[in-house]
């Protein structure tokens, strides 16, 4: 367990700025930890700060992802929208701060968490992403109907935009 002590960062690359695109829109995604060999995944709601390589989610203190992430940090998030998906990969931190809770509070929150930032039942996850994979189809929408149509009329594949990143 730690502390939360953040220094902004600069995006590293242009992967880590594709990312942030592609899951700015995201309010869900499923969160993946490993527990004795198996994995669970379960929706969270990802916390909106700017990406950098890291990712945050509020939790309960006592609950079964904070044993698992304690056992085995190995973490995956993966986010879909109507025309990108985006799997990141990383290491989990349970982290105790209040200012930091305080920092990332919204009214969504406050739907699971009605005692407010200072909820001693409360901690933060904080992914430490090594790690994503992301397949975007531009242009979604009409763009990618007409895309499928002419993959099927010339039999030429279909190309989406697949790409591995290193954070």
């Amino acid at each position: 367990m730690s502390s939360a002590t953040d220094t902004p960062k600069e995006p590293r690359n242009d992967g880590v700025a594709k990312i942030a695109e592609l899951i700015a829109d995201a309010h869900v995604c499923m969160f993946t930890t490993n527990s004795e060999g198996r994995l669970m995944s379960r929706p969270m709601a990802v916390q909106k700060v700017e990406f950098d390589g890291d990712l945050w989610f509020f939790t309960k203190r006592g609950g079964r992802k904070v044993e698992q992430i304690d056992l085995e940090p190995r973490v995956n998030a993966a986010f879909s929208s109507k025309s990108s998906w985006v799997s990141v990969t990383g290491k989990a931190e349970v982290v105790h701060d209040v200012q930091k809770a305080k920092q990332l509070w919204n009214a969504g929150i406050e739907a699971w968490f009605p005692d407010g930032p200072e909820d001693p039942e409360i901690v933060l996850l904080k992914v430490h992403a090594d790690g994503a994979e992301y397949w975007d189809t531009p242009g979604a929408g009409v763009v990618s109907i007409l895309s499928f149509v002419k993959a099927k009329v010339t039999g030429k594949p279909y190309r989406i935009e697949d790409e591995k990143v290193d954070l």
